[in-house]
Formats: C-alpha cells, structure tokens, sequence
C-alpha cells in the first residue's frame, strides 16, 4: 500500500522529466521494489504522453512544463512527506485508550495547517509560471488531468474502493485501469 502511495506521489510531482534519476532517488529513500518503481517509471511516461495529446502542447512547452515540474517537485515532495509524517503523529495522540498530549496535539494540528498553507503558496508559485506558456484553457485541463490522478491514487490507496466493478488494485494499476485514461 505504501508503495501505491509513493507510486502516484511521484507521478503527480513529477510526470515527464528525469526519470531516471528521479527513480533511483526516490527507490533508496521510499524504499520501492523495483517492480514498484518501474510501474511508477511507466505511468509517469504515460501521464506525461496523455498530458501532450490532450493539450495539444509543442514540444517546447512540454519540456518547459518537464522544467517546471522538475523545479517544484522537490518542494512539494518534501512538505507532502512531512504532512504525512505530521497525520501519522497525530494519529498516534488520538489513539483510543491513551490521552492526548493536548500541547502536542494543539502543534500538530497549527503544523498540519502551515503545511496546507504551503501547499497553496507552491501551487500558485506554479501556475505563475505556468502562465508563461501555456494558455489558461491548456493550464486548467492540466489542473484537472493532475486532480483526477490525485483522486485515482487516493482511491487505490483506500483499497480500490470507488474505483468501480470490485476490480482489485493490482488488475487497475497494471491494465484496464490505466487504458481508460487518466
């Protein structure tokens, strides 16, 4: 499930560029199988494909949007990764039985919050930069092509519910699922 989880991470940070290094990080400090970062290796190229078709992008603003996801995939990288870990520690004071650190709960939940608040600063950070080439019809769909992967890897990390017809994760992530499109 972990893996899943990084799998669509890394898809939505950084769809296109560097793949190859991306990968190699992103094996040792995830630790994925490689079976798990070549199926991340293999949607990533074709979200990025998907992406090109249906925006009907040239291939220079392909590689400036390979560019400018290279730029802040690192960032939101990171600050997705301290959310996590963030919930996870706060998951840990409300378990059942046990009392809650009240102060710990209280930075826990600001932190979570900041966290949030960042996310929307690299977000709109991002779409400035968008801005300069691709048209704003181009950059909504792209928005939404992101958005509807998001909601996919939420999906497949809740255990394939929502996702239709009772097929399991691992039948959606290695065909039918992706041949529908993202």
């Amino acid at each position: 499930m972990k893996a899943l989880l990084v799998l669509g991470l890394a898809v939505i940070l950084a769809p296109g560029g560097g793949l190859a290094a991306q990968q190699r990080d992103s094996v040792r400090q995830s630790g994925d199988t490689a079976e798990a970062a070549e199926l991340r290796t293999m949607i990533e190229q074709r979200f990025s494909q998907r992406v090109q078709q249906e925006l009907k992008l040239t291939n220079e603003q392909t590689a400036k949007l390979r560019d400018t996801q290279e730029r802040f995939a690192p960032r939101r990288r990171a600050l997705m990764r301290q959310q996590m870990e963030r919930r996870r520690a706060l998951e840990n004071q409300m378990q059942p039985g046990v009392a809650a650190n009240q102060d710990s709960v209280r930075k826990l939940t600001d932190a979570l919050t900041t966290g949030r608040l960042e996310m929307v600063r690299i977000q709109q950070e991002e779409n400035r930069e968008l801005n300069g080439f691709l048209t704003p019809v181009q950059q909504v769909r792209y928005n939404m092509m992101r958005e509807r992967l998001l909601q996919r890897v939420g999906e497949m990390r809740r255990g394939g519910r929502g996702m239709g017809r009772g097929r399991g994760v691992g039948m959606r992530a290695r065909g039918m699922y992706w041949r529908r499109g993202i």
